[in-house]
């Protein structure tokens, strides 16, 4: 079930001004942003721009060089603090594991780290999960995948520009079933693939007998920030539910894109 979105009335709207000067702030990075410029990316007046610049320097979210603002010392120690996954995946959990009760079956989130990979961050399972899902369903978080031999990998490296996964990736790829793709250049048509139909599958490339489909989550600007991911042992899971299942992922998909951002849309 989703959350029921809170009150609009309860919403600080200087607060939701401060947040979103913040996030302008976070665009400019080395040269930081006069108060003209920021008032005119958030949209708000500059006089009202000013004073909330003012109060977030006092409290050290932000500082101030000559009449450029940049984030501030307060920001950095608070994010070297933070869980950067924890709010999402207490948002997600409960739509991963309806997905996951709907199909008896172990339901995973991914997202994309500054590494060129996927951290695994959240998971749920359905009360059938048994045999080789329930091994591979245990502790799964933070756990890493190859990214040729996994639906979230070849999600992920269908969203790179081609010189990239030519520099991630050997001519000659590494096999762990006989069914694994090895060859780099099958490898990028199969990701070709991928961009057209909007979804990653394996079938016995990982592991003998898993099958798994992967969706990308993406923002209001289309940017890939997440991989719903379904697994489930071939015997129990055959190629005819395939349809099915990704129909109820893309569902799944739109309703933590709602969950996750609509306020940020919204803004």
């Amino acid at each position: 079930m989703s959350e029921v979105p809170e009150p609009t009335e309860m919403t600080n709207k200087s607060v939701t001004k401060a947040v979103r000067l913040l996030r302008e702030l976070a665009a400019h990075p080395r040269t930081g942003a006069t108060v003209t410029t920021l008032a005119k990316g958030v949209g708000i007046s500059r006089p009202t721009a000013f004073r909330l610049l003012y109060s977030l320097e006092r409290t050290g979210l932000v500082d101030r060089i000559d009449n450029n603002y940049i984030l501030g010392w307060e920001m950095a120690r608070l994010g070297r603090r933070a869980d950067p996954y924890a709010g999402l995946v207490a948002r997600a959990q409960p739509l991963l594991q309806e997905l996951a009760d709907k199909f008896n079956e172990s339901v995973t989130l991914s997202v994309p780290n500054s590494q060129d990979g996927l951290d695994l961050v959240a998971e749920a399972a359905g009360s059938h999960v048994v045999g080789i899902m329930s091994r591979m369903s245990s502790h799964m978080v933070g756990q890493q995948y190859p990214l040729h031999a996994s639906s979230t990998g070849k999600v992920l490296l269908a969203e790179m520009p081609l010189d990239k996964v030519l520099a991630l990736l050997p001519e000659k790829l590494e096999a762990y079933t006989p069914h694994t793709i090895t060859d780099r250049a099958v490898l990028l048509r199969e990701l070709d693939q991928v961009r057209e139909q909007g979804f990653g599958i394996i079938d016995n490339e990982l592991e003998e007998e898993l099958i798994s489909l992967s969706r990308p989550v993406r923002d209001s600007s289309g940017t890939l920030v997440a991989i719903l991911t379904l697994n489930s042992p071939r015997y129990r899971f055959g190629r005819d539910r395939i349809p099915e299942a990704l129909q109820q992922m893309q569902a799944i998909v739109e309703r933590l894109v709602e969950v996750f951002w609509q306020d940020a849309v919204g803004e």
